[in-house]
């Protein structure tokens, strides 16, 4: 995937105001419309317009899409830094007929489909009879938690940015920070609603309410589906074949496992509601790799040596029977 520069794509600098961005756009926009250009790429050059247009315009776009940094330059390989929006507010936003268009991998990447239909939850609806009343609109951010806090459930602090316009019109960034309640059992993608936390209703009308969709951190040992958890276990060679007790660790403590006698490399083994607790609880799964021991000294090439005499083993055996 590569990096498209949208402040390069409409020839402005980082630090323009919107409105410049506006007149740049409209400008751009007449030059290379389809139906007016005679130029040969125009269609190609509309869209890239459009899209870097769409980012730029809209205030949580453009901040978002700057936190990424400047480093980067137009046409370089690119991947969002992991949990690059962890923390970064943004506001509901109506949907238009922009929506419909074709946009890049790039900007799918950081403003995909998931994400907008997310930011399309609008509540300024008119309450009341007698009064007048617009709901704030609900706002999203991402949190991100230790695996280990969906086993029990965590009390923290969240510090979110939340982008706003100053009085040159530039894209500034407020920060507030929260105390929330991480429930027991949340599984990633899950959303915890804080009401009232979202946008300042208008006249009496409520505020909106903040909904915080959970991630899961990286983990060293563990991989998480849904409220399955796995985690690769290192078995020794006598292990595997003889059967043993072995400790293993999970999210919630270590346990003692049993390793079947015979137990070849890549098995799993399953324990049962030990994954991310819930209604029912998920599953942990433990896949069995065999390490041998290193022939780095005397002593151990002659207990390889020993062995090669004692099993008359042949591990490729089954390719001259299936070439037969």
């Amino acid at each position: 995937m590569k990096y498209k520069d949208y402040y390069e794509t409409l020839g402005l600098p980082r630090t323009a105001t919107q409105d410049e961005i506006k007149r740049t756009y409209r400008k751009l926009a007449r030059k290379y419309h389809p139906d007016l250009s005679k130029l040969g790429n125009a269609e190609e050059r509309f869209k890239e317009v459009g899209e870097a247009y769409k980012v730029l315009k809209e205030t949580e776009k453009r901040a978002a899409y700057d936190r990424i940094g400047d480093q980067w330059h137009n046409g370089q390989d690119f991947q969002p830094p992991p949990q690059w929006d962890e923390g970064f507010e943004f506001r509901g936003a109506s949907h238009d007929e922009s929506e419909q268009a074709q946009f890049s991998e790039f900007f799918e990447s950081l403003f995909g489909v998931d994400r907008d239909a997310r930011m399309r939850q609008d509540r300024g609806s008119a309450r009341g009879d007698t009064h007048y009343a617009i709901s704030g609109h609900d706002h999203h951010a991402k949190m991100v938690i230790d695996l280990e806090d969906a086993y029990h459930g965590v009390q923290r602090s969240i510090t979110l940015d939340t982008p706003v316009l100053d009085t040159k019109g530039r894209v500034t960034v407020h920060s507030r920070t929260l105390n929330v309640s991480i429930p027991k059992g949340v599984r990633e993608g899950q959303h915890v609603r804080l009401a009232g936390q979202g946008g300042a209703g208008i006249g009496q009308g409520r505020a909106g309410d903040l909904y915080l969709e959970i991630g899961f951190r990286d983990h060293a040992h563990f991989r998480v589906t849904g409220r399955d958890v796995s985690i690769d276990v290192p078995v020794a060679p006598w292990e595997a074949a003889l059967g043993a007790r072995i400790m293993v660790p999970t999210p919630d403590g270590t346990v003692e496992i049993t390793v079947p006698q015979g137990s070849g490399g890549g098995r799993r083994l399953r324990l049962k509601g030990k994954g991310i607790p819930g209604t029912p609880p998920g599953d942990l799964y433990v896949q069995l790799n065999i390490v041998l021991p290193p022939a780095d000294s005397d002593s151990a090439r002659a207990s390889y040596e020993s062995m090669r005499q004692a099993f008359a083993f042949d591990p490729r055996a089954h390719f001259a029977s299936e070439s037969s």
